[in-house]
């Protein structure tokens, strides 16, 4: 054998050791649950209470009414309603780096929707990500994190999706490049990332714990943002509820990382925050995560959140190297200095026209808290990416008291102009200034 050959021959078996060790890497990643040792029971034999289902107060609701509960904690309007669309019916496009994905018409129309379902059907879309004629799904269904959801709590959210009217509503059709327009390649993803596993409780835990678990794992699916994902588009548990990018907005730490992630909260803070959307002397929520409150979080009982809560706060701190520890503490009322040095003029200029009424010159609103910037992660983060989507998209929120408005600027304000406010609003009230760049801005019109 010559020795270039025996050279190519190693170099084709050092690859293959490599490659196979990648795959190793991601396949035999920990669970969701793994950071909490101990030990997994099945849920017929955990001898705590049953954290599955629905809250004590609804033991005895109409299935219709449990899976009422069950689906609003599972956030299925936010994907399966498009923007002044029907609730439920579906058309929601989800902007990927390789094309379009469209979310599916869930009400019980016979033919555009789900109304030909079996019970069958629907728990295989549910945990194995399958639809009814065996297509897998793309995992912008969280089918992964919906998989640990019992059959009985499934069937309930099928209950309330058949006590609907049915909407007749075609979906556009996916349109993603190829490789990824193959959907035999996602029965591999999901043959390699998707567990199939009912939940099973941690024998070594509390029961309030494992009721937080069920919610945020499952229902909640609060993973699906808050984690960063791997090369192969699967959640890294090695870096759990360590921050992540979606549909353009920052999805924040929430490890118990004190200075970047929620250490610091208390679990009354963490708990309105869920509730209300906002948490005094924390900030309040906007994008995707004012989506999920006001969808979603805000409907759970006391107990419900509490418990979401006390599992998050056990989640090993991890630290977000480029997040500064929040300034606390209100910039001055005189704004008489002029313009940050080194940043556009016109920063200073677009706050006082459009934003001090509301925000004011120190960050603390006195006419909303929901307004008060002092201490809010966006207006932290060096990035500034949710001030400048906020300030291109603005926000209405329904929260327990009253909607909160805020108008979108972005077809006021140029790109330039966007990011010179956001890079203004961080320099003023945050620790650290931002460098967001017009190209950024452009970048974000596009996501949206």
């Amino acid at each position: 054998m010559s020795r270039l050959l025996r050279y190519g021959l190693s170099a084709i078996v050092i690859i293959a050791i490599v490659g196979l060790g990648i795959v190793l890497w991601f396949v035999f990643a920990p669970g969701p649950m793994d950071f909490a040792g101990g030990t997994k029971v099945a849920l017929a034999d955990y001898r705590a209470g049953d954290p599955t289902g629905v809250p004590a107060a609804l033991k005895t609701a109409s299935l219709v009414k449990r899976g009422e509960y069950l689906a609003r904690a599972a956030d299925c309007t936010a994907c399966h309603t498009a923007r002044g669309g029907t609730l439920y019916a579906g058309g929601l496009a989800f902007v990927l780096p390789f094309g379009t994905i469209y979310s599916a018409n869930i009400t019980p129309n016979k033919d555009t929707g789900i109304g030909s379902w079996n019970d069958a059907d629907f728990l295989n879309a549910i945990h194995k990500g399958i639809d009814r004629n065996g297509v897998p799904l793309y995992p912008a269904m969280p089918y992964a994190s919906y998989t640990g959801m019992t059959d009985a709590d499934a069937l309930a959210i099928k209950a309330y999706l058949f006590s609907l009217a049915p909407v007749r509503r075609e979906v556009p059709d996916n349109n993603l490049i190829f490789p990824f327009n193959q959907r035999w390649l996602i029965g591999v993803w999901s043959f390699l990332f998707n567990p199939d596993k009912r939940f099973e409780p941690n024998s070594e835990r509390s029961s309030q714990w494992n009721r937080g678990a069920y919610l945020a794992e499952n229902l909640a699916h609060c993973g699906e943002c808050h984690t960063p994902r791997n090369l192969a588009f699967a959640l890294d548990n090695r870096n759990k509820f360590a921050g992540a990018t979606q549909q353009g907005w920052r999805a924040y730490n929430i490890t118990s990382d004190s200075n970047s992630g929620v250490g610091a909260w208390s679990a009354g803070q963490l708990a309105q925050y869920l509730s209300l959307g906002h948490a005094d002397g924390r900030g309040s929520a906007a994008g995707p995560m004012g989506e999920a409150v006001d969808k979603s979080l805000k409907y759970l009982t006391p107990d419900d959140a509490a418990a979401i809560v006390a599992y998050v706060q056990t989640v090993p701190a991890i630290a977000s190297s480029d997040l500064p520890v929040p300034k606390t503490e209100p910039a001055p009322a005189s704004h008489k200095e002029g313009v940050i040095a080194g940043f556009d003029p016109r920063g200073k200029q677009i706050f006082e026209g459009s934003c001090a009424s509301c925000h004011e010159w120190t960050g603390v609103s006195s006419l909303t808290r929901y307004a008060t910037l002092t201490g809010a992660r966006a207006v932290n983060d060096p990035t500034a990416v949710n001030v400048a989507q906020i300030v291109l998209l603005g926000t209405v929120r329904d929260t327990l008291h009253g909607k909160v408005f805020m108008p979108s600027f972005g077809g006021a304000y140029s790109d330039s102009e966007i990011a010179a406010v956001a890079n203004y609003v961080t320099a003023r009230f945050g620790a650290k200034a931002s460098a967001v760049t017009v190209k950024d801005v452009a970048m974000m019109r596009r996501q949206d």
